[in-house]
């Protein structure tokens, strides 16, 4: 029991405030640059008339920056890299399912084009973000940041934990690219952008019922004291399998409704505008005194109008006819 407690790492007041500078200037830099890209860049990039930037844009450049910073300042970060694994799990999925998808949906166009050219860069991109080979990297990045060995030295090297961060964003703008990518041509079609999140939510439970499900301690790092809420380490590692598999599955679950409303929409329409019935009171011309008429009043003309009589015959039509015909 001595020994068993002799090993367990004994840590400061996991509520101290901690300031990270780093991040402070990460946050305030990006800010910058889209502000400059915006206000200088891009009126110079866009042709005359076109919007530069949507106020869509916008907001969603701010919920983006909003839920980096959170993730990555006080106390989320330091609850994350000394206490709970459960911190841990939160702060990875609002990088990967938050940061990353609002990320593209702030990022217009012209200066996605602008940032990656037409050369190398544009077609390695191009590459990675195909249906295989982003599923295979993201998923990759999900096993790989779950792995005891890479979770034990990034909670204890700060630089590490951070590289840590940087690949989750990468490996997630590699996965969002095909479903909100600002580049058209890199989308996939709207029946392929729903198997395919499907098939991001159906992975991570893997690692996920791994955590819920254990029975001992799996990251070391994370066994230390004081316990933050009270929380043993196991129930800490419970809490993270549910934030993967109820959160994590959730958010993707809820992208696929709306891209399977937007589809049902996209079909209905496509249906009305080239099987739809006539609207039998649009109108269809005019009348001698100028009225307004309908299709279902030219019917109802046609319908009511008398016969037409008989063409007369001709002396020659007569004589040309055979006898009593």
């Amino acid at each position: 029991m001595v020994v068993a407690l002799a090993a367990v790492v004994v840590r400061g007041d996991p509520w101290r405030w901690q300031p990270h500078p780093e991040i402070w200037a990460l946050v305030l830099g990006l800010a910058g640059l889209y502000a400059y890209a915006i206000l200088r860049i891009g009126p110079k990039a866009v042709r005359p008339g076109e919007t530069v930037v949507r106020r869509s844009q916008l907001a969603w450049f701010g919920v983006s920056l909003t839920s980096l910073w959170v993730a990555s300042d006080w106390p989320v970060h330091d609850l994350a890299e000394e206490y709970l694994y459960g911190a841990h799990m939160a702060q990875h999925l609002l990088l990967s399912f938050v940061v990353a998808s609002t990320a593209w949906l702030a990022t217009p166009t012209w200066l996605a084009r602008l940032v990656l050219g037409s050369g190398r860069a544009y077609r390695v991109v191009r590459a990675l973000c195909r249906f295989v080979p982003a599923t295979l990297v993201f998923n990759g990045v999900v096993v790989l940041t779950h792995w005891p060995t890479v979770v034990n030295a990034s909670a204890s090297n700060g630089a590490l934990h951070y590289g840590v961060h940087l690949l989750v964003v990468g490996s997630a703008l590699t996965m969002w690219m095909g479903v909100c990518g600002p580049l058209p041509e890199l989308r996939f079609s709207l029946p392929v952008q729903m198997p395919y999140l499907f098939l991001q939510s159906v992975i991570p439970t893997v690692p996920a019922g791994w955590l819920t499900f254990a029975d001992g301690v799996v990251y070391e790092s994370y066994d230390v004291l004081p316990r933050v809420w009270g929380l043993s380490v196991t129930h800490d590692q419970q809490i993270a399998g549910m934030e993967m598999k109820i959160f994590g599955g959730l958010f993707l679950w809820t992208v696929i409704a709306v891209l399977f409303v937007r589809f049902a929409n996209r079909v209905g329409e496509d249906d009305r505008s080239s099987g739809a019935a006539l609207d039998r009171r649009a109108p269809v011309g005019r009348g001698a005194d100028g009225e307004v008429l309908t299709w279902e009043q030219v019917q109802r003309a046609l319908a009511d109008a008398p016969p037409a009589p008989p063409e007369p015959v001709t002396p020659s039509e007569r004589r040309e006819r055979p006898a009593g015909g």
